[in-house]
């Protein structure tokens, strides 16, 4: 928006007003004394952003959780009965818990400061009548801008004058191709992308010169809104650690209600005090899950390697989980679903079709034969005389050239320009060759009033060459040049046929044409053009889809996952796009512009974002309202994009997955996943193990919860029984978190199970714990309770021994946990179905028996080290004491099959 007060916007009013609201002088520009006022009512051109939270603040806001409160708590507790190393070791695991949590959240958001690189750039002004290249941060409103073919736009600027003016808007409005700018008024409600005498900061002038006054600077350009936008939203939390938040907080109330009731019931029995309380934190302790956050942390790092491997980069680690979890896709076009290079892809000249193989500047390709389909020989000899003509009007007619690094080819200029070049090369034309072949004498540059652009060339005679629009190009046209060379009237209605034919496939149709003049002509002007031209033929070209974009679009329709492109480029063209990827809903394509969006209330908004498959014309704003829209409907968001208009919406979406190489930097910070190969085909990569991940964490909390709560009844119900305690705190910590993290960790290296692809995604409001996970939850703790509490109560009833008692109980609870490992791993249901003989091999799972390994080692330390004895109150055992402790991994076995049948 202007920095003037003046309420209508900059792009309604005429340069006379505007230049008088702004007390500038269009051909002096303004004077040092003007300059050094505006810099202190309006400050510098540069982003201004909110400093982040400082290192430690964010580490203390680790812990702020409710499961940790109770820890620091107990720790408490412990300490002010005097056991310190109880309540070191209680604390100690808060601050591991602690230190897990700020590693994952210590990569600062970087995406402001990007866009602040992004405008920082040179400028040439007019001061006080003198030309003056100065620092873009020295802009003040105002000031008078001087444009020029490669010039980044240093702020928002009206336009006061244009000569050819094209300019690349393509990183803030989506467009492909570089906008060509105009002069004069335009309507209130006109949509950013179609603002043509405008000139916004951050975007690229391609061809021609314009003059511009500063309308905008900083936070006030529509960079600086998009900066501002992301900095307001919230930044909105994954779909499991909104679950994580659930479950602690339901688990809270849960474990203070129980200890609560632990304290009460024994005091009240008459217990002693410091026994009461050391019930009360074993009971605490036992319930919360510590191992839980390191296990899920690893989780998650092990399937950012996998996903890593398969080019997508993870920047936040639950970004894993939440792709995984996608119903939507919402995809940008221009560059993500798209090549991001403009193709020619149909020729039409002397009454024939052509249709021309390749994508992008690679001249790799052919030109052949529509209707047959055969690929014919593409060198110049062999080529029809009308068709080597149509393409070397676009050839030499052209400013452009292709450049090539390595095996990448890309065009220093015009797109289009570029697209014509290619095309010429893959039927062997050379540019370098034809220009030494018939110099370039003169020429006309592209004028929006004429529509076209021409050249004269010499060489075995004098000719002009025309490109342009086909309106332009079919009033001067008198003749059409047939395939045998000859010429014969032109039908204007049968090339506007074909024209429609074209556009109806989102094709961008360029016409071209030639003259023979004389051979002592030296220029060319526009009356030389207004009769008498040969028209050659046409040529239509379109940014075309990634063939593997398309495959990877199918493979989320498979997979239950809605894909839909938001795009700031044409209607015509998104839906001819959508409609090749085969983004649509049922067999149509349902498009919405950004106009119809605008108008829209709330409700219908909603229900144009779930039926609606293209959003065309689409500024910033509309898209961020876009994916808010969805996600207010229960769907979980995936955003894909590469530009400078993506990052709100990539910032608001459950997770935005931007372009690692293609994208642009403030995209990239923006996004919680990059693209290495900017694939989109890498995202079902990505969703896969997304998929997999979770999968794999429902195994985790499947392995973890079951003894919490298996430790926790045995602790309640001892002291509803006033019974001794069967398991202390310190050793219901060396369960929770050495042993389940030892054990559980190996689940997390599963491979995808095979149809992980074939089924829909999960429900967004399934909670983390399903009733069915509940179900085998309870039945396993039930078990872990009658193990811990029988194996206890008859070594105590028979030797008296409390420690060598409890040694025994945990030694007896690991021992079984190793059968129920397996049996919820892919191991153990493979193994069951070789013993059932459903297959013949079984998986191979290292890692797993490495796990195992580990933990009966150390287990063994845990009774028969005798610093471990003291640390944990254990007892060393016999032989014969250690083979009593396996023998529960018998009972184990049909326990872990039931709770099986009833998980499924």
């Amino acid at each position: 928006m202007p920095v003037s007060s003046s309420p209508p916007p900059c792009y309604t009013q005429s340069e006379a007003e505007l230049i008088q609201s702004l007390k500038s002088d269009a051909e002096r520009g303004l004077s040092p004394e003007a300059v050094a006022q505006r810099y202190e009512q309006y400050g510098w051109n540069e982003l201004k952003f909110r400093a982040g939270k400082p290192a430690w603040l964010r580490f203390l806001l680790q812990f702020h959780q409710p499961l940790l409160y109770i820890l620091i708590i107990a720790g408490s507790i412990k300490a002010a009965l005097g056991s310190w190393t109880n309540a070191w070791v209680i604390w100690g695991v808060t601050f591991i818990n602690a230190v897990i949590g700020y590693i994952q959240e210590a990569k600062a958001e970087g995406a402001i400061a990007s866009l602040a690189k992004a405008v920082t750039t040179e400028a040439m002004v007019l001061r006080e009548g003198n030309t003056l290249r100065i620092p873009s941060r020295d802009l003040v409103p105002g000031d008078i801008v001087l444009l020029t073919s490669g010039d980044k736009v240093p702020a928002d600027l009206r336009l006061l004058k244009v000569r050819n003016l094209q300019v690349d808007e393509s990183a803030l409005t989506g467009e492909a191709v570089p906008v060509e700018k105009k002069l004069g008024l335009l309507p209130l409600d006109t949509p950013l992308g179609d603002r043509r005498n405008m000139a916004y900061a951050g975007s690229f002038v391609t061809f021609g010169q314009g003059t511009g006054i500063v309308v905008a600077i900083a936070n006030q350009t529509e960079m600086g809104q998009i900066s501002q936008s992301m900095e307001k939203q919230v930044n909105l939390t994954t779909p499991l650690t909104r679950k994580f938040t659930k479950f602690s907080h339901s688990l809270l109330y849960v474990i203070l209600t129980l200890a609560t009731l632990t304290f009460a019931i024994g005091w009240g029995r008459g217990g002693n005090l410091a026994e009461m309380f050391e019930a009360a934190v074993a009971l605490a302790v036992s319930a919360i899950p510590e191992g839980l956050p390191a296990v899920v942390t690893i989780t998650l790092a092990i399937g950012v390697n996998r996903m890593a491997r398969r080019h997508a980069i993870i920047r936040k680690l639950p970004a894993v989980e939440a792709l995984g979890s996608a119903t939507v896709v919402c995809s940008d076009k221009t560059g993500t679903l798209t090549e991001n290079q403009m193709t020619v892809q149909a020729i039409y000249a002397g009454d024939v079709h052509f249709k021309v193989s390749g994508s992008g500047y690679s001249p790799k390709g052919e030109v052949y034969l529509a209707a047959t389909g055969d690929d014919g020989d593409a060198s110049f000899e062999t080529l029809p005389p009308v068709l080597a003509e149509c393409l070397t009007a676009g050839l030499l007619c052209n400013d452009s050239q292709l450049k090539q690094t390595g095996d990448d080819w890309s065009v220093v200029g015009d797109p289009t320009e570029g697209a014509l070049i290619t095309a010429a090369a893959k039927a062997g034309l050379s540019q370098v060759g034809l220009d030494a072949q018939r110099p370039r004498l003169d020429s006309i540059p592209f004028e929006s009033e004429y529509q076209y652009m021409a050249t004269l060339h010499d060489g075995t005679g004098r000719t002009i060459y025309v490109k342009g629009s086909v309106e332009s190009l079919l009033r001067r046209c008198e003749t059409m040049l047939l395939d045998d060379g000859q010429a014969i009237a032109l039908d204007p209605a049968a090339i506007e046929a074909v024209v429609e034919t074209m556009a109806t496939k989102g094709l961008r149709v360029l016409a071209f044409a030639k003259k023979e003049v004389s051979s002592h002509q030296h220029s060319v002007d526009h009356e030389d053009l207004t009769t008498g031209l040969e028209f050659l033929g046409l040529q239509g070209m379109i940014d075309p889809p990634r063939p593997e974009a398309i495959a990877a679009v199918h493979a989320c329709q498979t997979a239950g996952i809605n894909v839909k492109m938001i795009t700031g480029d044409h209607i015509a063209t998104a839906k001819a796009i959508a409609q090749r990827m085969g983004i649509r809903t049922g067999e149509t394509v349902i498009a919405f512009e950004g106009q119809d969006l605008e108008k829209m209330d709330p409700q219908s908004l909603a229900e144009a974002a779930e039926t609606g498959s293209v959003f065309a014309r689409v500024a910033p704003a509309q898209k961020l309202a876009l994916v808010e829209a969805l996600q207010k409907k229960g769907d979980i968001v995936a955003m894909t994009g590469d530009g400078v208009n993506d990052a709100p919406a990539l910032k608001q979406a459950d997770i935005g997955i931007a372009m690692g190489k293609g994208g642009t930097e403030v995209a990239r910070e923006s996004a919680d996943m990059l693209l290495t190969d900017d694939n989109f085909a890498s995202i079902e990569a990505a969703v896969e193990e997304g998929r997999t991940v979770y999968r794999n964490l429902r195994k985790a909390i499947a392995f973890l919860l079951p003894v919490n709560g298996g430790e926790s009844m045995t602790i309640l119900i001892s002291v509803l029984l006033a019974r001794d305690l069967p398991i202390l705190s310190l050793q219901v910590l060396w369960l929770n978190m050495i042993n389940s993290i030892t054990m559980t960790v190996p689940l997390a290296f599963e491979a995808k199970p095979a149809g992980i692809m074939q089924s829909p995604p999960r429900n967004p409001n399934e909670p983390l714990i399903t009733p069915k996970l509940l179900r085998r939850i309870g039945i396993i703790s039930i078990f872990n309770w009658i193990l811990i509490f029988g194996i206890f109560e008859w070594i105590k009833t028979s030797t008296g021994d409390l420690a060598l008692a409890r040694t025994m109980a945990i030694q007896a609870l690991v021992a079984a946990r190793i059968i129920y490992l397996l049996s919820i791993s892919q191991l153990g249901r493979s193994l069951l179905r070789y013993i059932s003989g459903q297959t013949k091999t079984i998986i191979q799972a290292p890692l797993l028996l490495v796990g195992i390994a580990v933990a009966v080692a150390l287990q063994v330390a845990f009774s028969q080290w005798g610093l471990m004895n003291q640390l944990f109150q254990t007892a060393p055992l016999t032989w014969q004491q250690g083979l009593i402790c396996v023998l529960p991994m018998l009972p184990m076995i049909p326990t872990a099959i039931a709770a099986n049948y009833l998980d499924t």
